[in-house]
């Protein structure tokens, strides 16, 4: 197995193909840049650490890299706070060494997606110390949302509303006099100052941004906050509580506006402009029936589906939540995306191997992985046996599954991060009730020794646990048995098996669980039992047979091409997936 490339490329499309749909069943392996690999020792991933590693991510057999955002910045919310939408930050690389990434990938058939950050800023913005220097009512500041405050003398801010992050949505600035002054809205950390899309100058810069990163080779972007760009502000704001009571129907003041979609029917006539068409997937935390329309042609072409990832390791919330988003997908006219893990929620290994959350709850976020007693206290083996089943269900299905790094390792979730090295602003605005993200951000275990575990030569940016040690890819590359290899083999006969964008679900006799004609909307048989046995045919005559129980079932007759766990005596375990060819 080889982590390193380092022939020259001659191009940025060599070993890719011109198909237009190539994303519609893509396996999409997600990088955190500044914990994947370090090349210059300075503690921190960097562009060139990810070109090191290009032979690994095609020998795990991805189809594209989605790259978190690599712009320069403070770091106030892990880089998606942008000081410069059109360059690297001189921590992480240069633009050379940005088109050295996308040439290496390309050679190896994989393309990439990149982030991109269009509904704030950060405030070491060129725009946003312009707007600082300039006055009231200026076309600086038109370019944010500025509004003077409320009492005597604007000392009290506009409204009552809370940031995404904990604490309040708005921060007065001091005019260039001196004196106090107006207010601007950040829906997110006080660094990152909302942009105000009525704005065209807004629109034409990230069209222009678009444009640049499309031209230095980029196949797609990934379009954080999708749904918060268009706003709406009324000239007397609504409180808190009022603005929660506004349904998210197209016409709220903040989210999900009717008119976010014309930003988007704009960027598809530049998406469009190449060939193939880049792709865009938005981060849309909308109405499920809403989500179409992000989805479409006309639009992104993609949005992210976050629901398996909010589902209990439990057979009827998966069929449910897979039956929904497969017609939602049919809907628009794209293909649906499933995630487990990413860079904003607790590792799945690590969900699944904490008691099961309840309607209503946080399920993939961090409020329960609190110390002082408070954690419940971790199956580490169940949460992984139960995340590789999981895994191996999610890539059986049709539409592209987006994967986390480290995820293909099985990592758990860091949670014994010292208060002191903790960096994400969710800790710091909500004392007490989240320990933030840093725990799924801490930097990949490349080999079982060594201060940083091959991440680098220098000090992690985020401390690594020791146990990091047995998870490492050097520990797992030669194990037929680990979790990088179930991996490796299920990526490899999912390109090999890929077929239409369908699924049927069947019933299999003695396991357990009721037919397709017996599930009911709750999940129930006829009888009222639950279902533990999910079964559904690919086109082409494999099948995906997931046991959720933890007592085994009669293993269908069949070829096994892979399975989570060890098979024997014609049984399926509990809490294991098997793909099967009919014979």
């Amino acid at each position: 197995m080889s982590f390193t490339s380092t022939a020259e490329a001659p191009s940025t499309t060599s070993g890719l193909g011109a198909d237009p749909h190539w994303w519609r069943q893509a396996a999409v392996y997600q990088i955190y840049p500044r914990s994947f690999a370090d090349a210059d020792g300075n503690g921190i991933g960097d562009l060139r650490g990810i070109t090191s590693r290009v032979g690994y991510l095609q020998d795990l057999g991805v189809d594209a890299v989605w790259l978190s955002p690599f712009y320069p910045s403070a770091l106030a919310d892990g880089g998606y706070d942008v000081d410069d939408y059109r360059d690297v930050d001189p921590k992480i690389g240069t633009l050379e060494d940005f088109d050295a990434m996308v040439a290496a990938l390309h050679r190896a058939g994989i393309r990439l997606i990149v982030d991109i950050v269009p509904n704030h800023t950060s405030d070491r913005h060129e725009w946003f110390h312009e707007a600082l220097r300039s006055p009231k009512g200026s076309a600086a500041r038109e370019r944010y949302i500025f509004r003077d405050g409320e009492g005597d003398a604007g000392e009290l801010p506009p409204s009552d509303w809370t940031s995404i992050f904990g604490g309040p949505a708005w921060t007065r600035i001091t005019e260039p006099d001196g004196t106090p002054g107006q207010w601007f809205l950040h829906s997110f950390a006080k660094e990152q100052p909302d942009l105000n899309w009525h704005n065209r100058e807004v629109h034409e810069d990230f069209l222009q941004t678009v444009r640049f990163w499309s031209d230095r080779g980029v196949d797609g972007f990934r379009v954080d906050v999708a749904h918060g760009l268009a706003k709406d502000l009324p000239a007397n704001l609504p409180s808190q509580a009022e603005l929660d009571a506004i349904p998210k129907d197209g016409a709220h003041p903040l989210w999900d506006r009717d008119e976010v979609h014309e930003i988007y029917r704009e960027w598809r006539g530049v998406f469009n402009e190449y060939d193939p068409p880049k792709i865009g997937v938005a981060e849309a935390w909308v109405d499920s029936a809403r989500r179409p329309t992000y989805a479409s042609a006309e639009g992104l072409g993609q949005a992210f589906n976050f629901d398996l990832l909010e589902a209990n390791f439990d057979a009827a919330q998966f069929r449910e939540t897979v039956t929904f988003n497969l017609d939602l997908a049919a809907t628009s006219g794209s293909s649906s995306t499933w995630v487990l893990s990413n860079h904003d929620v607790v590792r799945h290994a690590t969900r699944y191997g904490l008691p099961p959350k309840a309607d209503g709850e946080d399920k993939a976020g961090t409020h329960w992985l609190l110390t002082a007693g408070t954690t419940p206290e971790l199956q580490a083996e169940a949460g992984l046996r139960r995340a590789r089943a999981a895994s191996l269900f999610e890539l059986a299905l049709p539409g592209s599954a987006y994967l986390y790094q480290g995820e293909e390792l099985g990592l758990h979730e860091v949670a014994e991060i010292p208060d002191a090295d903790r960096q994400d602003p969710t800790f710091f605005r909500s004392p007490g009730f989240s320990v933030g993200r840093d725990g799924c951000r801490v930097p990949l275990p490349w080999s079982s020794a060594g201060e940083t575990f091959g991440f680098g030569a220098g000090e992690a940016h985020l401390p690594q646990p020791e146990w990091f040690s047995r998870y490492s890819v050097q520990a797992q590359d030669a194990a037929e048995d680990s979790t990088l290899n179930l991996y490796r083999r299920a990526l490899q006969l999912r390109r090999e098996l890929q077929g239409a964008d369908t699924l049927e679900w069947i019933e299999l006799p003695g396991a357990g669980g009721p037919g397709p004609g017996d599930l009911g909307s709750e999940g129930t048989g006829a009888d009222g039992s639950a279902s533990e046995v999910l079964a559904f045919r690919r086109p082409g005559g494999w099948l995906c047979v997931t046991n959720f129980s933890e007592q085994a079932v009669p293993l269908p007759a069949g070829e096994v091409l892979v399975s989570s766990q060890p098979l024997s005596a014609e049984v399926l375990p509990g809490e294991t997936t098997v793909w099967l060819r009919e014979h």
